[in-house]
C-alpha cells in the first residue's frame, strides 16, 4: 500500500430528509473523493413512530426515499469509492421494538445509536430542573443503548456537555461516566469520536480527551464521524481526531461494513489522508 492509497471512511453524515441538513448525497460523495477517503457512510436520522421528534428526522413514509437517495450516490460514485447505507437511530426507552423492525428493512452497513438529550420529547420525559440528575440519566441511557444490542456504535457519547456548557465538569460526572463505560465495554459495542463537537456550544470533539482515555483503557473500539450536515464538512478535522486517539492510547480506529467491525492502524490512516483533512 502506498501512503496515498485511500483506506478510510467518514462514518457519519446526513441528508436533507432530516430537515436540518443541506446538499444531495452525491455532493457528500464528491467531497469524500476529494478528501482522499475510500468511502462514506450515510447515517441520516431514523424515522420514529407517532410523530416523535418529527421536526429533525425523516418521516416513516420517507424511508424508501432515503434508501433511494443514497443509491443515487452509490450509482454516481467513481470506481473504487464506496458509498454505504447506514442509519442514526435514537435510543429512547420503549422504542426498542420499533428500531429492531426498522433496522431489518434494508441492508444496512452501520447503525449508530444516539441519545439526543435536547429533543423536546427527551426533555419532557427526563428533565426535572436538576442538571446533575439530567446528566446522570443521560449516561445511564448511553449504557442502556449499548446493552440493547441494536447499535454498532454510540454517537457523540458526551453530547450532554452541551446542555449547560458553562457548568460542565468532567470530574463531577466521572462516576457516572466510568460506570457507563464499564457497561459499554462489556457489550463490545463501539463508540464514536465525533468531530462536529468543535462547532457546538462546548467546542470540543465528542467525546473529549479525558473520556477517550477511559475508553482506551477499557478497550472500547472507536469509529470517527464528521456528523456532516453540509457536504464541505465531510472528513473535517479527521487528522486532529486521529492524533487525539493516539494521545489517548489507541493504536487502531474502526470501520463497519455489513455491520461487521474492521480495525485499521491509525498511523496507516494518517498516511492515507490528503492534506486538506489535516487542516
Amino acid at each position: 500500500m502506498s501512503d496515498s492509497s485511500p483506506i478510510f471512511f467518514d462514518s457519519h453524515m446526513h441528508t436533507p430528509l432530516c430537515k436540518h441538513a443541506e446538499g444531495h448525497p452525491i455532493e457528500y460523495m464528491e467531497q469524500g473523493v476529494a478528501r482522499g477517503l475510500a468511502g462514506i457512510i450515510f447515517t441520516c436520522h431514523s424515522p420514529m413512530p407517532n410523530g416523535f421528534s418529527s421536526r429533525v428526522r425523516m418521516a416513516p413514509e420517507q424511508f424508501n426515499e432515503y434508501v433511494a437517495l443514497v443509491q443515487e450516490a452509490i450509482d454516481a460514485a467513481p470506481d473504487g469509492f464506496e458509498v454505504l447505507l447506514g442509519m442514526e437511530s435514537d435510543f429512547f426507552p420503549g422504542m426498542e421494538s420499533w428500531l429492531e423492525e426498522l433496522h431489518a428493512r434494508a441492508e444496512f452497513h452501520y447503525i449508530l445509536g444516539s441519545v439526543h438529550w435536547h429533543i423536546p420529547e427527551y426533555r419532557d420525559a427526563f428533565w426535572n430542573g436538576d442538571t446533575d440528575a439530567f446528566r446522570a440519566q443521560y449516561f445511564e441511557h448511553l449504557a442502556e443503548s449499548a446493552e440493547t444490542g441494536l447499535f454498532d456504535s454510540l454517537a457523540h457519547p458526551d453530547l450532554i456537555k452541551n446542555a449547560t456548557p458553562s457548568e460542565w465538569s468532567f470530574s463531577a460526572s466521572l462516576p457516572q461516566i466510568e460506570e457507563a463505560l464499564d457497561r459499554i465495554a462489556a457489550t463490545g459495542v463501539a463508540m464514536e469520536l465525533n468531530t462536529s463537537g468543535l462547532n457546538k456550544s462546548f467546542p470540543e470533539m465528542n467525546p473529549g480527551p479525558q473520556m477517550l482515555k477511559l475508553m482506551a483503557e477499557r478497550g472500547i473500539p472507536v469509529v470517527i464521524g464528521s456528523d456532516s450536515h453540509i457536504p464541505t464538512r465531510v472528513s473535517e478535522n479527521f487528522g486532529p481526531a486521529l492524533n487525539q486517539l493516539k494521545e489517548a492510547g489507541f493504536e487502531n480506529v474502526s470501520l463497519f461494513r455489513n455491520r461487521k467491525r474492521r480495525d485499521l492502524s491509525i498511523d496507516d490512516v494518517l498516511k492515507s489522508l490528503r492534506k486538506p483533512t489535516l487542516l
